[in-house]
Parts: C-alpha cells; sequence; structure tokens
C-alpha cells in the first residue's frame, strides 16, 4: 500500500514520500516543501493557506488570519466556533479544511497515498492522558476525512531520530531535541544502519518525554517582557491602587488565541479601562492593535526580534507601524531573560529522559537537534551545557520529522 507521512506543525507543516529506503518532501506552495500552519478567511468565507495566507493579512484583505492551529488540539477551543466573515466555524473545521489543503499535491499523483502516518508530540496535553487521547482522535478523524484509508501515528522526536539515522555509518545511542514551535520532545534511541531494517524498533527507544513548551512560548514571553508594556501590560490604574488586567495582553501574546480579542466588548471594556489609567496612552495604543486587527503584525515582529536575535546581540522592535509607540532595542540578554523557565523545564526534560534510560550524559554520542526553536543559542547553550561531551548534530530543522515519518510509512504499510 502506498503511504506518506506528515508532520502538522505548530508554525509549519512538510509532507514526505519514500521509496527505495530513500525519503523526500513533496513541494507545497511553489517549489517550497515547507507550509506555514496558517489560515487566512476571507469575508467571503473562503479560506487561503499558508504563505498565500500570511500575504493576504499583510497585504491588508478583510478577514481574519489564525496561526498555531496545532495548539487547539486537545483543549476546549478545538470544539469552539469562531466568525469568520458572514459565518462561524469551529477550530476542528478550520484544521480540517488545513490538513485538506495540505494533502491537495498528493491527489495529482498517478498513485495517491490510501495511507499515512502522522506525527504527534509525545504529549498533546501535559499530564491528561484524556485530553492527549482526544487530540490523537480528532487528528486521525481529519485525516481519514482528508481521504486516507489507514492512519498511523509516530511521535515527532522518534521520526526525526529515523531521519537522522539514514546518515548514519556506525551504531549510536542518540537524545533527539525536538524544539518546535508548540512543544519539546526528547528521545534517547540507539541508531544504526545494522538497526535500521528492523521492524520493531521498541527496544532501541530507551527513554521517551515530552512537555508542552516550544517557539510559540518563547514568543509569548518575549512579547510580554518587551512589547506589551508599551500597550499598557503592568500599567498602573487609579492613581496607583489598581493595575491593567493581564488577560488582555496573555491572548495578544499567544498566537492561538489573538482572534478572541476581536469582539465589541474587548473595546467597550478597554475604553472604560483607558479613564481608569494613569497613563491612557498606552491603553489608546493597545486599543488601536484590537481595532486594526493588528494583533498578528504585533506577534510576527516579536517572532522575526526572536529570530534576528539568533545572528545578532540586538535587534530593533519596530512598533511604531504598528501602535504609534517606540521602537525598542531588545537585547539577547533580554529575551534570555524571559524564556528562562521554559529553558529550566527542558532541561529537567532531557534529565527525564537520561533517566528513563539509566544513562549518564557522558554515554550519549550525539545529540540531534531539530525544529525550528532549536536553532536559538540559548536552546543550543542549555543542551550543551547538560551534554558536554557529545557532539552537536543539526540537520533539515523543518523537515527532519517529516522525511522521517515517511521512512516509518514505508516500513509500516510495505
Amino acid at each position: 500500500m502506498r503511504a506518506c507521512g506528515i508532520d502538522f506543525g505548530t508554525s509549519n507543516s512538510t509532507v514526505g514520500m519514500a521509496e527505495g529506503g530513500a525519503a523526500r518532501l513533496i513541494a507545497l506552495e511553489g517549489s517550497a516543501v515547507t507550509l506555514p500552519s496558517a489560515v487566512f478567511w476571507h469575508e467571503d468565507g473562503s479560506p487561503s493557506f499558508g504563505r498565500a495566507a500570511i500575504a493576504d493579512y499583510v497585504e491588508g484583505e478583510e478577514g481574519r488570519l489564525m496561526r498555531g492551529l496545532k495548539s487547539t488540539l486537545g483543549s476546549s477551543l478545538i470544539a469552539e466556533r469562531t466568525r469568520v466573515g458572514n459565518r462561524t466555524v469551529s477550530f476542528r473545521e478550520v484544521l480540517g479544511r488545513y490538513i485538506g489543503h495540505l494533502v491537495v499535491p498528493l491527489a495529482a499523483q498517478d498513485d495517491r497515498p490510501e495511507a499515512v502516518v502522522m506525527g504527534r508530540p509525545v504529549h498533546f496535553v501535559d499530564d491528561d492522558a484524556e485530553a492527549d487521547a482526544r487530540a490523537e482522535a480528532v487528528l486521525g478523524e481529519i485525516a481519514r476525512e482528508a481521504g486516507f484509508r489507514e492512519v498511523a501515528f509516530q511521535f515527532e522526536p522518534i521520526a526525526a531520530a529515523l531521519h537522522y539515522e539514514s546518515g548514519l555509518t556506525a551504531e549510536e545511542l542518540v537524545l533527539i531535541v525536538d524544539i518546535g514551535g508548540g512543544t519539546s520532545d526528547v528521545s534517547l534511541i540507539r541508531l544504526g544502519p545494522s538497526r535500521a531494517g528492523q521492524a520493531d524498533r521498541a527496544a532501541d527507544i530507551l527513554g521517551n518525554d515530552g512537555i508542552r513548551v516550544g517557539g510559540t512560548d518563547f514568543d509569548r514571553l518575549l512579547s510580554l517582557a518587551e512589547a506589551m508594556p508599551y500597550l499598557g501590560f503592568g500599567a498602573a490604574t487609579k492613581g496607583g491602587s489598581g493595575i491593567m488586567p493581564r488577560h488582555y495582553f496573555l491572548d495578544l501574546a499567544t498566537w492561538h488565541r489573538i482572534n478572541m480579542l476581536y469582539v465589541r466588548q474587548t473595546m467597550t471594556d478597554l475604553k472604560a479601562l483607558r479613564h481608569e489609567a494613569d497613563r491612557p496612552e498606552l491603553i489608546e495604543r493597545l486599543m488601536r492593535v484590537i481595532e486594526a486587527r493588528q494583533g498578528h503584525a504585533l506577534a510576527m515582529e516579536v517572532e522575526r526580534v526572536k529570530i534576528a536575535l539568533s545572528d545578532a546581540e540586538a535587534a530593533r522592535l519596530m512598533l511604531a507601524p504598528i501602535c504609534a509607540a517606540p521602537n525598542p532595542m531588545i537585547r539577547r540578554e533580554g529575551f534570555e531573560a524571559a524564556v528562562a523557565e521554559p529553558l529550566t523545564r527542558i532541561r529537567a526534560l532531557i534529565g527525564r529522559v537520561l533517566a528513563q534510560g539509566g544513562v549518564a550524559a557522558g554515554q550519549v554520542g550525539s545529540v540531534f537537534l531539530t525544529g525550528g526553536s532549536s536553532q536559538l543559542p540559548v536552546v543550543q547553550a542549555a543542551v550543551a551545557g547538560l551534554l558536554p561531551e557529545a557532539r552537536l548534530a543539526t540537520g533539515d530543522m523543518l523537515g527532519s520529522v517529516g522525511t522521517g515519518l515517511a521512512l516509518d510509512a514505508a516500513r509500516r504499510f510495505a
């Protein structure tokens, strides 16, 4: 049975095919093999996807941009409905439309795959097995609705391990560290050419765990630390006796919750709060962002600065075009301070996985870093600090899971 692998990511998605023991990613948007996990719903109710969706938003088309869609899986949001144009849709429908579009290129093939291995984080939801099972069930239903007769799942870090293994010439004990947009997953696994052909790899997996922390959390914390204070986050009200409610800023800094603010009641509340604020001009900036539906523009600017700080010690956050605020200079050490808590959790996660395998850090031969957020220097430094003797290996940060899933699909459905 012909099969493929799908990596539906919080920030980007890929589709992989494997033939003759080799895997490749297929083009999803022009010649690009990645598709940003974004949907733009036009006022007439028609959606656009990926880079086209982001372009429609940036160019000022009337409608709503949705990103961070994967984060709704396992949450109560998945069943909620939101207004798009002249109708309402559930977030489950949004996910279904996106994944349906993701597999459109497969329909053009003479022998369309009937089976798929879907990637999934080790935990969609932390410490909630029932919610985790519901998330996988919904994703499985959506895959079947997209036309697949057989649907299987594989943990994303194990898929990344299979990708990494395809380039090995000798056996290694490898720690896979997959820091994606929404989750961080770590696996400890024995890899090598002599093991690659085995049907059952369960004995090779010595440790496997994950947490719901990823790049979108880094975006949120950077936004709260460096951008939101210019819009009134933490600002005093009533002559210093009160403080602005936090929830507006938390929603505005969280990709998949931004659209929740675009309701009439938000503006009504903020108009009242402006009169109570000690610095009403800050609240006016917040109102400008919400009224013009510039929340995603603000989030994208914060994300741009986060990425820029991978190569530079400082980057300017351009707030003036979005809300007429100053354009502050953000320094790398400020970003690293903002994300200290999730980094502590990632370090603890790595420690738990090593303990599961009964392995000391010095016994790990290589660490394979994958996922977009693993490129951040602060992440790489944290990993290197825990495993100083291991070789840090990087590869296709956005494509390793997709190609690994394709290899797994070819093995399962041969």
